[in-house]
């Protein structure tokens, strides 16, 4: 394969024909589901699949069959289905990306907008440029790249769902219903992640879990003239603490919750040491701090350990607090809090659930009333270990087409699609990365996609694609 023909096809692509179109898919308001109920009726994500599937319905590739597949009740799915090229085995590639975005938020900078496509200084600014709308057109952009360079690649199935900001509810189902279509997947290409920097490639080889309960205390059926009942009737929010002190050292943020520690592997360590030796300040330098806020060590190695390998607690919403300006002298019926959990990537979620459940529902102080509510649990995960000729053709790519050599991430978040596609294929070789970095901006103001880099990851996917077809 002509290399340097892979890296003007790419490029080419880019700046003639992805940018246009991507341009017009951020002025999609394509929000997820979870964000906006009547979804169905508004339309936007049936738009989004459409003017992705139009665009790929252009390109002509040879034999490619594309299709807006929608079950009952569930948000649609774009599958294009590419078949292989050259002697490549009749194994299937199966790229990953999304089509649904996060809600558009206020706080924009001037000039820029969630559904104003803006380019300025390399960037595409709106939202879904870089979460996840240019996926789709860098899968498409890298087959055509190995093809126009004459190189070989097995049949790629691209699957673009809308849901994934929503947690992927309708995913497993879409998995279950091509199955059989799929056949034998032997390797992955996820392109919904991203690193620390823009100056290589990043693996993500690690996603964490999910446990996140809804906890009402409540102590009357209405609110009390505060200088009545205070030192008679138990405030919630007292209680509420007391019950949080056993899930959470509230001096350290150590998580008391023994079911949600594991043993981090030596070589996930070994890799965390090189990503920080590779982009250090990484983690704390974009945080938007306010002050002289200090972070929670001042070893880089430990924090990128916390938000990849250890469990945290974020108190994400509350209820029963009335705004300062509303507040009267009134000892408060109940507290609500909405509690998130982040769990190592090998922890069980159901066991941590569980202690969770336990732990807040037994001895309750005062005898109050404890409800939980909205709970969900999800498992992380910790990918395979690289074939040998998958990380010969990353170590290529870092060489060639970055400059830098590629390192790993254990991402913070989750990516529900993963875990799923691992456990379908437990044999399967799993490339996620993406083009997000740290300052990306994902799920707040200005978000922005980084041009130049979102095309680096596509011409080393192109480079992935054939070392695939021809790594026997």
């Amino acid at each position: 394969m002509d290399r340097s023909v892979v890296t003007s096809t790419v490029r080419a692509l880019w700046d003639d024909d992805i940018v246009p179109s991507l341009s017009q898919l951020v002025a999609v308001p394509a929000i997820s589901p979870a964000f906006d109920p009547a979804w169905e009726e508004h339309g936007e994500l049936a738009a989004a699949i459409e003017h992705v599937r139009a665009w790929i319905a252009s390109r002509d590739l040879p034999g490619a069959t594309l299709e807006v597949v929608q079950l009952a009740g569930r948000t649609p799915l774009l599958v294009v289905d590419v078949p292989a090229s050259g002697n490549a085995a009749d194994d299937t590639v199966l790229l990953y990306g999304h089509l649904d975005k996060q809600p558009p938020v206020g706080g924009w900078s001037p000039g820029l907008g969630p559904w104003t496509p803006v380019l300025r200084d390399g960037r595409l600014y709106g939202r879904g440029s870089a979460d996840d709308g240019y996926s789709g057109y860098a899968a498409i952009a890298a087959i055509e790249a190995v093809r126009a360079a004459g190189g070989s690649h097995s049949r790629c199935v691209i699957l673009l769902e809308t849901g994934e900001e929503s947690g992927s509810p309708d995913l497993p189902a879409y998995l279950e219903h091509l199955s059989d279509r799929l056949g034998r997947v032997s390797l992955v290409v996820c392109l919904d992640s991203g690193g620390s920097d823009y100056e290589r490639m990043w693996l993500t080889t690690s996603l964490r879990g999910l446990v996140q309960v809804t906890l009402t205390v409540r102590v009357l059926d209405g609110g009390l003239h505060s200088g009545m009942a205070s030192g008679i009737v138990p405030s919630s929010f007292r209680i509420a603490r007391i019950l949080l002190d056993r899930l959470e050292d509230s001096t350290t943020g150590e998580i008391l919750v023994p079911e949600m520690h594991v043993e981090i592997p030596a070589h996930r360590l070994a890799e965390v040491r090189e990503a920080v030796e590779a982009a250090p300040g990484a983690l704390w330098g974009p945080v938007p701090r306010v002050g002289d806020l200090q972070p929670m060590s001042s070893d880089e190695v430990e924090l990128a350990l916390n938000s990849g390998w250890r469990p945290t607690l974020s108190v994400t919403g509350a209820d029963g607090l009335p705004a300062p300006d509303d507040a009267g002298n009134v000892l408060r019926p109940f507290t609500t809090l909405v509690l998130s959990f982040r769990l190592p990537p090998t922890a069980s979620s159901a066991d941590a659930l569980e202690a969770v459940r336990q732990k807040l529902t037994t001895d309750v102080p005062y005898g109050a009333t404890v409800e939980l509510s909205r709970v969900e649990a999800a498992d992380g995960w910790n990918a395979p270990e690289l074939a040998p000729w998958l990380s010969a053709v990353l170590d290529d790519a870092g060489k060639e087409v970055f400059g830098s050599p590629w390192r790993t991430v254990s991402l913070g978040g989750s990516i529900p699609f993963m875990g799923l596609l691992h456990e379908a294929y437990p044999e399967a070789q799993f490339l996620v990365t993406g083009a997000v970095g740290p300052d990306s901006n994902c799920h707040v103001p200005d978000e922005w996609l980084h041009l130049a880099h979102a095309a680096r990851v596509t011409e080393a996917v192109a480079l992935v694609l054939d070392a695939h077809a021809s790594r026997r």
